[in-house]
C-alpha cells in the first residue's frame, strides 16, 4: 500500500471525526430544549464523545451489512434539530436507514421525518406530567449511586424526575464528603461525568447544578420531607431492609411521601414490575411497587419473546452472578448458606428466586422453571444460562434471527440487546443500558431444546430498568420512534 492510499484512510477518519463533532451540540440541544433522547440502533448518544458516536455507527454493521455513515446521519440530525418535537426517544440510525431505503419515494429528509414522526411533531404527544416529580433515594449504596448518576444525567427540559434528597444513616467522620467521593469515583463504572460540590452547612450535595439534600434517619416514618420543600415524593428504597407492603408502608407515613419503589424482589401482595413486559399492569393508585431483581429483569424479556414465538414447556435458569455486598470479602460468619466464604476467592453455589419470580411478570410460565445461582469472583456483569424445552422444533439460525429482530424492532428493544461478537467477555458489558444481552454465537439448538446465554450488567443495566419503572409510576410516557 503506497503512502497516498495510507493518507486517504487518515483523511477519511479525520473528516468523519469532524462530522461527529458537529453532531454534539445538536444532540445536546435536542435533549436539553426538547427532551429528545437520541440513539443509534439502541446505542445512546447523550453525553457521548465524537469517538463514541463513530463507534455507535460502526456497531450498526451487526444489523445492516452496509453499516451506517456519519455522512448520512448528520443531515438527518440537522433536520431533527430544526423541527418542533415533543419529548421522545428517537433512533437516529433507524431513521437514517429508513430514509435511505425509502429514497425511491422522492421525499426530502424533512418530508420523510414529518411522516415518520407525525405523532410528536408540532407539540403532539406531549408528556402527561406537567410538573417535575420529586424523587428521594432511600439508601445510597451501589444501586442508589447509579440511580443518582442516571437521574442527574437526564437533567434537561424533558427531565421530569427531579432528585431532591438521599436518606442514609449518619456515619462517622466526614460523612457527606465520603458519600460525595463514592459518587464521584467508582471502581467499576468509572468517574462521574460532571462536578460535585459538598455543601457541609446545608447538609447537601450540589451535583451538576442539582441541589440534593442529605437526610439522616434511622427509620422511614420519622422523616418530614415537607420541611425540605419535598412533596408527594417517589421514595426509591435501595436498602432491601423492608421487602413487604407492611415494612415498605413505613415510608408512606412520612410527611411528603407519595409512592414507594423497591429495588429488590418484593414479598407479599405487591406488584413486581419488569419494564417492557408487565409495566402496563401498573395502576395509577399503586403506591408500593417492586422493580424485581436484576436477574428477573434480565431473563423475563427474553423468556417472553421465546414463549410468544416458540412456546416454553419447561426449563432451568442458571445464573453466573458477580459477587455483591451481601457476601463476605474473606471467610467470616454469614447467616446464609455458603455466602460466608470469601467472595473474591470462591465460586459460591447459592439460591436465586429469579425463576419463581418470573411467574409474577409472566403468569403463563408459573411452575415451568427451576433456577440456581453461582456467585463468581467478578465485581459486576452476570450471565444467565437459559436451558429451555420449546413447544416446537427450530434451528439456531431461526432462533437467533428472531431474537435479533426483537432486539431491533419490538416493544422490548430497550430491554433486549443482541450481539454477534465472538470475542465478547463480561467487562465489555459494563455500562450496558439493556436489561439483558443475547450472546447469539453461543446459542445452542437441538430440535425443540435450546440453550441461550444472556449477559447483564446487574448494576447499571438494572438501574436503567428501575428508572423506567420510576417514569411509569410518575406518569411519564416517552414514545420510542421509529
Amino acid at each position: 500500500m503506497n503512502q497516498q492510499q495510507q493518507d486517504s484512510y487518515l483523511n477519511d477518519w479525520t473528516q468523519r471525526q469532524e462530522l461527529a463533532e458537529e453532531m454534539l451540540p445538536l444532540i445536546g440541544r435536542l435533549y436539553r430544549d426538547r427532551g429528545v433522547v437520541l440513539r443509534i440502533y439502541g446505542r445512546p448518544l447523550i453525553n457521548c464523545t465524537p469517538i463514541d458516536i463513530l463507534k455507535a455507527h460502526r456497531f450498526v454493521k451487526q444489523y445492516e451489512p452496509e453499516g451506517l455513515s456519519v455522512h448520512n446521519t448528520l443531515p438527518v440530525l440537522q433536520e431533527l434539530a430544526a423541527m418542533e418535537l415533543s419529548p421522545a426517544r428517537l433512533d437516529l440510525g433507524k431513521l437514517t436507514s429508513g430514509y435511505l431505503s425509502d429514497a425511491a419515494k422522492d421525499e426530502t429528509i424533512r418530508q420523510y421525518l414529518e411522516r415518520k414522526l407525525e405523532s410528536i411533531v408540532e407539540g403532539r404527544g406531549s408528556l402527561q406530567l406537567t410538573e417535575p416529580q420529586d424523587v428521594v433515594l432511600y439508601g445510597f449504596g451501589r444501586i442508589g449511586r447509579l440511580l443518582a448518576r442516571q437521574l442527574i444525567e437526564r437533567t434537561g427540559s424533558g427531565n421530569k424526575l427531579r432528585l431532591r434528597a438521599i436518606v442514609v444513616r449518619k456515619g462517622k467522620g466526614h460523612d457527606i464528603a465520603k458519600r460525595a467521593s463514592l459518587l464521584r469515583r467508582d471502581s467499576v463504572h468509572g468517574s462521574f461525568d460532571g462536578t460535585i460540590n459538598v455543601l457541609e452547612d446545608a447538609n447537601a450535595l450540589l451535583v451538576n447544578g442539582n441541589f440534593i439534600q442529605v437526610i439522616y434517619a434511622d427509620s422511614p416514618d420519622e422523616i418530614d420531607y415537607t420541611q425540605y420543600g419535598i412533596d408527594n415524593a417517589l421514595i426509591v428504597d435501595n436498602t432491601g431492609k423492608w421487602r413487604d407492603p407492611e415494612g415498605l408502608g413505613l415510608h408512606l407515613k412520612a410527611k411528603g411521601a407519595g409512592k414507594v419503589l423497591l429495588t429488590a424482589p418484593g414479598k407479599g401482595d405487591m406488584p413486581d414490575i419488569v419494564h417492557g413486559v408487565n409495566h402496563g399492569d401498573l395502576k395509577a393508585d399503586d403506591r408500593i411497587v417492586s422493580a424485581a431483581s436484576c436477574t428477573t429483569n434480565a431473563i423475563v424479556p427474553v423468556l417472553k419473546a421465546i414463549n410468544d414465538e416458540f412456546g416454553i414447556e419447561h426449563g432451568h435458569v442458571e445464573t453466573v452472578h458477580s459477587y455483591t455486598n451481601d457476601q463476605n470479602l474473606i471467610d467470616n460468619y454469614h447467616p446464609g448458606s455458603r455466602r460466608g466464604r470469601s467472595a473474591a476467592l470462591n465460586m459460591v453455589l447459592t439460591e436465586t428466586g429469579a425463576a419463581k419470580a418470573v411467574a409474577k411478570a409472566l403468569p403463563e410460565l408459573k411452575g415451568r422453571l427451576t433456577g440456581n445461582a453461582i456467585r463468581v469472583p467478578t465485581p459486576n456483569v452476570s450471565l444467565a444460562v437459559l436451558n429451555l424445552n420449546l413447544g416446537r422444533e427450530t434451528s439456531k439460525e431461526t432462533l437467533n434471527e428472531y431474537l435479533r429482530e426483537i432486539a431491533l424492532h419490538s416493544n422490548m428493544q430497550e430491554q433486549i440487546d443482541y450481539t454477534a461478537s465472538t470475542e465478547i467477555v463480561s467487562t465489555d458489558l459494563v455500562g450496558s443500558r439493556h436489561a439483558g444481552v443475547v450472546d447469539s454465537t453461543s446459542t445452542l439448538v437441538n430440535g425443540d431444546k435450546c440453550v441461550l446465554y444472556v449477559w447483564y450488567d446487574n448494576e447499571f443495566g438494572y438501574s436503567c430498568q428501575v428508572v423506567r419503572v420510576m417514569q411509569q409510576m410518575a406518569g411519564l410516557h416517552f414514545p420510542n420512534l421509529p
